[in-house]
């Protein structure tokens, strides 16, 4: 795996890398950013969770200049929830350099944003229909963008997007880098690049870089209400010595690593809430050893370079195949075994049965383990670690008082008193764990976007913090309100 200390970043850059704790560059990183450092148009093909965010926000921050105070770099996104998402990232990816990024998208008070922009932002995110309500009103100069991304350019062309992105680029220098990301390529996307790129190089993720080989994976099916019993029965019986337990939201990794923790498991969790600082603290506890259990959001774990996981826990299914792979990828390391159990809701099985085709690998069904399997799992790991403490052979000591205790007692009920007082019995401790709705049912999602065909956006919202495709911008304006989210990143 190629490491971002090997990508030729600038110091401040890779100093904001670190402080996110990502390691290693996933595949669509370590072909796009050397290539994009050299000002090459590039055109990447695919999937959210791949990586693709800190993929093209790396060349564009590394290619600021952040003494001129015009606007540098401009960034195209389908929904106003990816383009809060996108702009929190390059805002951390960017901190080193001191880059000043600025999202604009419909719902939220223009004029608000016209008050931010006046601030001299170096990266725009934003959505179609605002930004080019901003370029109309004159608010937008675009005229030094030295950068121009455009992300998800299929969901873009699927809601109808195409007129609005063509006006913009209209707008743009030539002069310019373009990078182009999408998961199909549709003819209308293809003509966009022959219009608007310069040579642009392809940049594929293989499907042979999205397999898994010596992970042993497994689901349960197991109703909501019943999830946090069922895990921690099955960490009981698996005894992992490193585990990563992945959560779809924020608030989900909060209460997972509360409840493990009353349940007397070593567990923490990180997030994007988290300050840097704190998510560094808790993964060098992690990589050291002093905890057990890593509760993430895919956001948090994604680029780690973690050693001895052993497994990994799915609390919930991920919204993207991609997402689960790279989940997964956290175990079954330097040629080591590992295990990957998914607990999936019954009404979220045609999401299990897509990352089966993406993987090229079925899924074993797992039965949940029972109180008597987690009491049994945690007395044999009773037993090891009796074992490897007369391995040791470190306690001469204690002879004497085994003799004597040998002349008085039984020798198995001696061991069994030792394995009693050593074992850690399954923890019954009253936990709350949130109800989160299920993930909707869009069994052809995954299957359309290959088919590269238009297809109408569905009305109803993701939940569990993916992006919602209830909130639209369009060129009249949108609906939903942007209120609470920051609307200016600086540092």
């Amino acid at each position: 795996m190629t490491k971002f200390k090997d990508l030729n970043l600038s110091e401040a850059t890779l100093k904001a890398i670190d402080k996110m704790g990502f390691e290693e560059a996933t595949p669509i990183q370590s072909e796009t950013i050397p290539l994009g450092l050299t000002g090459k148009d590039i055109i990447g093909q695919a999937q959210t969770g791949t990586g693709k965010t800190t993929a093209f926000g790396i060349p564009m921050v590394e290619k600021i200049d952040t003494k001129n105070d015009a606007i540098q770099g401009l960034i195209i996104a389908p929904t106003r929830e990816l383009a809060i998402q996108v702009s929190e990232e390059l805002y951390r990816i960017g901190s080193g350099k001191r880059a000043r990024v600025l999202a604009v998208y419909g719902g939220q008070d223009i004029q608000r944003q016209i008050r931010a922009l006046k601030q001299r932002p170096h990266i725009i995110v934003g959505t179609p229909g605002r930004i080019l309500d901003h370029i109309n009103r004159r608010t937008l100069k675009l005229e030094n963008i030295q950068t121009l991304v455009l992300d998800e350019a299929d969901e873009m062309l699927n809601m109808g997007f195409i007129q609005d992105i063509e006006s913009i680029l209209s707008n743009v220098p030539p002069e310019r880098q373009t990078l182009l990301f999408s998961a199909t390529m549709p003819g209308p996307i293809r003509a966009i690049a022959e219009r608007f790129m310069k040579d642009p190089e392809m940049i594929k993720v293989k499907a042979k870089e999205m397999t898994v080989s010596n992970i042993d994976q497994y689901y349960v099916k197991v109703p909501q209400r019943e999830k946090f019993d069922v895990l921690a029965r099955l960490m009981d019986s698996h005894s992992p010595e490193l585990a990563i337990i992945f959560g779809r939201t924020k608030r989900r990794v909060d209460e997972l690593a509360n409840a493990l923790s009353l349940r007397g498991y070593q567990a923490e969790g990180i997030h994007g809430d988290l300050t840097q600082a704190k998510r560094l603290t808790v993964l060098n506890r992690f990589k050291a050893g002093k905890i057990d259990v890593l509760v993430a959001t895919d956001v948090a774990a994604r680029g780690l370079d973690i050693s001895g996981v052993t497994h990994v826990y799915n609390y919930d299914i991920p919204q993207d195949p991609e997402s689960y792979v790279h989940r997964i990828g956290r175990t079954g390391r330097a040629g080591k075994e590992g295990m990957a159990v998914t607990l999936v809701d019954p009404r979220e099985m045609s999401y299990l049965r897509e990352v089966e085709r993406t993987t090229k690998k079925r899924m074993n069904p797992m039965e949940a383990p029972s109180w008597d399997d987690a009491l049994s799992g945690l007395q044999q790991a009773a037993v090891t670690e009796l074992e490897e403490a007369i391995a040791k052979n470190e306690w001469a000591e204690y002879r004497a008082f085994a003799k004597d205790m040998l002349e008085q007692y039984n020798p198995e009920d001696l061991v069994a008193a030792a394995l009693k007082l050593i074992t850690k019995e399954p923890d019954r401790t009253p936990v709350h764990i949130t109800n989160e709705a299920a993930l909707p049912q869009r069994r052809d999602k995954f299957r359309s976007k290959n088919s590269g065909g238009s297809r109408k956006p569905s009305g109803s919202g993701r939940q569990g913090g993916g992006r919602s495709y209830g909130n639209r911008d369009r060129k009249s304006g949108s609906s939903g309100s942007g209120g609470g989210r920051r609307k200016y990143s600086s540092n």
